[in-house]
């Protein structure tokens, strides 16, 4: 056990280049190979938080300007996930969730209930939050260690559900991303989707990058566009003309330099993928295999980022209109990319029904993540993580997770009737993705 936090202690960026090299090594590739590109994949993690920081530590500031400029009363603020991976990892359900979640992608890949080989491990610890919030609303370990179980068939299901706009979309063939923030918000772009497609007229509505570069020139290139999103949260945050041209700078910097933090993970991640699937079909019998990855590697995408630059703001407007909320969207602004990243390939990279999604799955993420404040809050305090028994935690990744958020109110209600709506407007979205797969499916047998 003091093994397994030593590795998780690591963080992503060690952790996951290691469990890289071990696959890679476990399969024939040689050593030099095998290291080079686990170095590779590390550097690109290293380059992605090295964004992320810089997006919480300028973009965050002016959010939270902008709340306090136009008197929001929202007190209780979003501590990311960069808050909330290390209390989920302090719980007591933590070192034997790892085990479990491999455990289970095992079973389901010898049932073939699933083709996705999971190697993302870090992000275990969406799956082990399920089963630790469980764990803290009820006070039985087995209803905890039962989250986490439900949480991975569900994340391991959505990389196969998902694998074609993987593919499609982002161009990343035989890769899933079977992840508990980015995979469990695309039903709802589903449904979106569904819907506007019978909507005469609306469903002729198509706004892409390359579209508003095409109309604008020069002036529609996604760094020029979001130079001009930065003034506007400049503007909105209040700050003065040198700190909104210096804030509009880094959001152009941001939007510039995250398609090439991404690369050093796709050059190290592909030669050894392609090498897994092979030797997997080899062994079983020409069955196909989809390595399951961090959604990190979405956020190349130009409609991506874009979209997240512009739900920065928009989070900030949807918290305050959602009923009853004091939770504040802070530590997973920067992050917003991954709840919408999915939804942007559901909708082939159309931005205006991105928005449309987006917004709906941030009202319902913000709603979640209201009312899960108690419990989160608890979590913290159980973890030692939160030594301030009148303070409040919240988190949008996670703690506005449906999966969670249903699970627990099963053993733990608080709320009768948010459950129902919560649990039936999910349940059709669960159902529509899993027809759309079996459509796509279908044509591809058919081609």
């Amino acid at each position: 056990m003091a093994f397994l936090q030593y590795i998780i202690d690591l963080g992503a960026s060690v952790m996951l280049p290691l469990v890289i090299f071990i696959i890679a090594v476990c399969f024939g590739i040689k050593v030099g190979k095998a290291f080079y590109s686990a170095i590779s994949i590390g550097i690109g993690f290293v380059g992605i938080g090295i964004i992320v920081d810089f997006m919480q530590a300028s973009i965050g500031p002016a959010a939270k300007a902008m709340a306090e400029n136009f008197g929001l009363n929202l007190k209780v603020v979003d501590v990311g996930w960069p808050g909330m991976s290390p209390i989920t990892w302090a719980s007591k359900i933590a070192l034997i969730a790892i085990p479990i979640a491999i455990l289970v992608n095992i079973v389901m890949l010898l049932l073939k209930m699933t083709r996705v080989v999971n190697v993302d491990i870090w992000n275990v610890w969406h799956m082990t939050f399920t089963g630790a919030i469980a764990y803290a609303a009820t006070g039985n370990y087995w209803i905890g260690i039962l989250g986490v179980i439900v949480h991975a068939v569900i994340a391991y299901k959505f990389g196969d559900w998902f694998r074609y706009d993987t593919e499609d979309y982002f161009g990343l063939e035989g890769i899933a991303v079977p992840h508990g923030t980015s995979a469990y918000m695309a039903p709802f772009a589903v449904m979106v989707d569904a819907i506007i497609d019978k909507i005469p007229g609306l469903n002729k509505i198509t706004i892409d990058s390359d579209k508003i570069e095409k109309r604008l020139g020069i002036f529609g290139q996604p760094v020029i566009v979001a130079f001009f999103l930065g003034i506007i949260i400049g503007i909105l945050a209040g700050y003065d003309v040198k700190a909104i041209l210096q804030l509009a700078i880094k959001v152009a910097a941001v939007i510039s330099l995250m398609p090439k933090v991404i690369k050093p993970i796709m050059e190290g991640l592909m030669p050894i993928s392609e090498v897994v699937k092979e030797r997997l079909s080899k062994r079983f019998k020409g069955s196909e295999f989809l390595i399951g990855l961090d959604p990190a590697i979405l956020l190349g995408d130009p409609t991506v980022v874009s979209a997240g630059l512009i739900f920065i703001p928009l989070s900030i407007v949807i918290a305050l209109i959602v009923p009853g909320n004091q939770v504040l969207p802070f530590g997973d602004l920067a992050t917003i990319g991954f709840f919408i990243a999915m939804g942007v390939a559901v909708h082939k990279g159309n931005l205006f029904r991105t928005l449309i999604s987006g917004s709906i799955i941030m009202y319902i993420t913000v709603w979640i993540a209201n009312e899960s404040v108690g419990l989160t809050t608890k979590l913290a305090q159980m973890t030692g993580t939160l030594s301030d028994t009148s303070g409040k935690v919240a988190a949008l990744d996670q703690g506005g997770s449906p999966i969670t958020y249903i699970f627990t109110q099963l053993f733990h209600m608080t709320n009768a009737l948010g459950l129902v709506v919560i649990a039936i407007i999910y349940a059709i979205g669960l159902y529509m993705t899993w027809a759309r797969f079996k459509k796509l499916q279908k044509t591809r047998e058919s081609q």
